[in-house]
């Protein structure tokens, strides 16, 4: 049977081939792309350990258990990590923790509670906040919100001292804690546009369908859209956690050094040093492949670990394969 064209809508061989020829186009840009991605993160990977094995090897302490830090002699190579990790996977956990459950209320509230004309302003105002640079968090952290949070830190250290994570630290304002509050501020945006984003695409039939069961508001939010925006909450806490990993200046004005050789302190209200805010703090140190190659260790460290948290991620968010297909 013959099919049956309209003069005008009939198409021709040219049209067809120009089509398939831009999907071509388009399917090879984008697969270059990929491919470009994968191999820059490659050789960021394979330049970093180029770089750092060599120091690695000359290091006359333990690489990834030591606590010391000292590379003014070259020929005597002591530098350890131990220190760094604690410290920078404390503060983002500590991060993560204010930032995820008020994210996930903002983003519910804009999308689930508030009328229209509210909650376009409100997510501009949250949006807006990744837009301030680095350096005016951490200028604004230890300047103004330190000494207004510090009450806080003074109660928790006087009811739950005894929990070393609460325990006795430095009188400067410049702690963990403090650089932990200002993170979660940072990466609270990212985190609420994407969860935003993700829990506006449940489907409104199943809501509906929540409450004509007899569900209230709240029941439907948490058995139909909680659970249909899970997989899209998780990828945008593991994007806020890689940034609060990797985040420098902020933390570098605001963390206070420790001093040379003190104690261990595994305490919120201590100093100390982020992979990020040491390698910043010392980049004049950097005359010697010897000093410069330590320095790079701690970047790779602080580069597997982002990787291996979005990695992480990516499994967690396949396991739901009718949100990833």
């Amino acid at each position: 049977m013959t099919a049956f064209y309209p003069p005008d809508t009939k198409p021709s061989q040219k049209s067809r081939s120009t089509g398939r020829g831009g999907d071509r186009a388009v399917a090879f840009l984008t697969s270059s792309a990929g491919i470009a991605i994968i191999v820059t993160v490659v050789l960021v990977g394979v330049f970093l350990l180029w770089q750092a094995i060599p120091s690695v090897m000359a290091d006359q302490v333990s690489f990834l258990f030591s606590r010391e830090w000292d590379v003014s002699d070259t020929d005597d190579l002591r530098f350890g990590i131990l220190d760094l990790l604690y410290t920078t996977v404390l503060s983002s956990v500590f991060a993560m923790a204010l930032a995820v459950p008020v994210a996930i209320g903002i983003a519910l509230y804009i999308t689930q509670y508030a009328p229209l004309k509210l909650a376009k302003p409100v997510a501009y105002v949250v949006d807006l906040l990744a837009a301030v640079p680095s350096i005016i968090f951490g200028l604004w952290g230890i300047i103004v919100l330190a000494p207004v949070i510090q009450p806080v830190a003074t109660f928790l250290n006087s009811t739950l001292g005894w929990f070393p994570l609460f325990g006795d630290g430095i009188k400067s304002p410049g702690t963990v804690f403090t650089a932990g509050v200002v993170l979660a501020i940072m990466i609270l945006p990212i985190i609420t546009a994407i969860s935003r984003e993700v829990v506006d695409q449940t489907p409104l039939l199943n809501k509906e369908a929540a409450l004509a069961l007899g569900a209230t508001k709240w029941e439907a939010i948490k058995m139909v859209v909680l659970p249909f925006g899970k997989p899209g909450i998780i990828s945008a806490s593991m994007l806020g956690l890689g940034r609060a990993l990797g985040e420098t200046i902020a933390v570098m004005i605001i963390l206070s050094k420790p001093a040379p050789n003190a104690d261990f302190n595994p305490s919120l209200f201590a100093g100390g040093e982020t992979f990020a805010s040491k390698i910043a703090n010392n980049a004049a140190e950097f005359d010697s492949p010897e000093k410069t190659g330590a320095y790079i260790a701690a970047g790779l460290v602080l580069f597997i670990l982002t990787f291996v948290v979005n990695a992480i991620a990516r499994w967690v968010i396949n396991r739901r394969k009718e949100y990833s297909e």
